[in-house]
């Protein structure tokens, strides 16, 4: 048995120095700490990605083409209310739905959750990238509109599609 030990810790030796694990990039893993720590923080200011935000966030729902689910989930790909009144985009993801809401003439009944835990840059990054994604051509939204719309003081979703066009209304 000790000469089996002695034989392995022989071989084991003989094989670092042989192999070079110090200097062959070839034979192995030369990632720093640096490398593995993943990428840094965005800047204040810069752009987020909001095609990642929004695979994460809401492609559940929505799906990858914004085609929705039918009957379940409404698309986002042409629907009114992502490239309408921008301040009721900002009010859906700041706030949720809960309730009846009717996109591109088909009623969806169901609850979406509010995203108010995001921050007003990655919201804005999200909706920026659905209302330019797909066949929707509309512009981006600024931080600052979700800023804003966030000091409304409402913290209850919104009761379905007739509360979200009042937000439309002057004084809404």
């Amino acid at each position: 048995a000790a000469a089996i030990t002695l034989a392995m810790v022989l071989f084991g030796v003989g094989y670092i120095f042989l192999s070079d694990p110090f200097g062959n990039s070839s034979l192995g893993d030369r990632r720093t700490v640096a490398d593995l720590s993943g990428p840094a923080p965005a800047a204040a200011g810069a752009a987020l990605d909001g095609k990642a935000l929004f695979a994460a966030q809401c492609a559940a729902c929505h799906q990858a083409t914004g085609k929705g689910l039918p009957g379940v989930f409404p698309p986002l790909d042409g629907s009114e209310w992502v490239h309408g009144e921008p301040r009721i985009l900002a009010n859906i993801l700041l706030h949720g739905i809960d309730g009846e809401i009717e996109v591109e003439g088909q009623k969806f009944k169901g609850q979406m959750p509010a995203f108010a835990q995001l921050s007003d840059a990655e919201l804005a990054g999200v909706a920026s990238y659905i209302r330019g994604a797909w066949s929707n051509k509309a512009e981006p939204l600024k931080a600052e509109l979700f800023a804003t719309e966030r000091k409304s003081g409402r913290s209850a979703p919104f009761e379905g599609g007739a509360a979200l066009k009042a937000l439309a209304q002057p004084g809404g």
